[in-house]
């Protein structure tokens, strides 16, 4: 059991880093005459993801549930989209945040897994919300945040997508590529 605490705590901290270096990231854009979109909604991304973590924990403290060889397809997906999330975040580098931060002007950046999709970073934060609880058979915890997830980020999309729109060469990098499924022929 402290093996399973030990995991979820070091997934925390990489998410308390990745939000240090979020507000790095946004002080800079604020410096180039960038402006924050969404500020509404933002703290309600943090109060779920805040709380997919605590309910986690109860989850697994509650259900006491052992290992199961299964396990490991969940624990593989997981680890797959770590590495497609360090991909997407150094791909966008100074760019790359937890808020929405818009920067006049600037060239939209389309490398990395940017180039195959709009938003592959909201695919991998969808896959670790709805993996993460099911490596340790938390499938309240999966099911609830899955839903609440997909909930906030139909808001936040469109708001990032409409103002990256207005001010940046958003429409002619990404007119042709799809938001989360890449070659897909129909609009999603």
């Amino acid at each position: 059991m402290i093996a399973i605490y030990i995991f979820i705590t070091i997934v925390i901290a990489q998410r308390m880093a990745e939000v240090m270096i979020a507000n790095r990231n946004a002080k800079w854009i604020v410096s180039q005459g960038g402006y924050e979109v969404g500020r509404d909604h933002y703290k309600y991304i943090v109060m779920v993801h805040s709380l997919f973590f605590i309910a986690l924990l109860i989850e697994v403290s509650l259900s006491r549930n052992t290992a199961t060889t299964w396990a490991i397809a969940p624990l593989i997906v997981f680890l797959i989209a770590q590495v497609g999330r360090v991909w997407a975040l150094s791909s966008l580098g100074r760019f790359w945040n937890t808020r929405i931060m818009i920067l006049p002007g600037a060239k939209v950046i389309a490398k990395g897994p940017y180039r195959f999709l709009r938003h592959p970073n909201y695919v991998i934060v969808i896959t670790e919300l709805a993996v993460l609880p099911l490596i340790f058979q938390a499938y309240w915890t999966a099911i609830i945040f899955t839903v609440i997830n997909a909930l906030i980020l139909s808001v936040r999309i469109k708001k990032e997508e409409q103002a990256l729109q207005e001010v940046t060469n958003y429409d002619a990098i990404f007119e042709k590529k799809k938001r989360f499924i890449p070659f897909r022929d129909s609009k999603n």
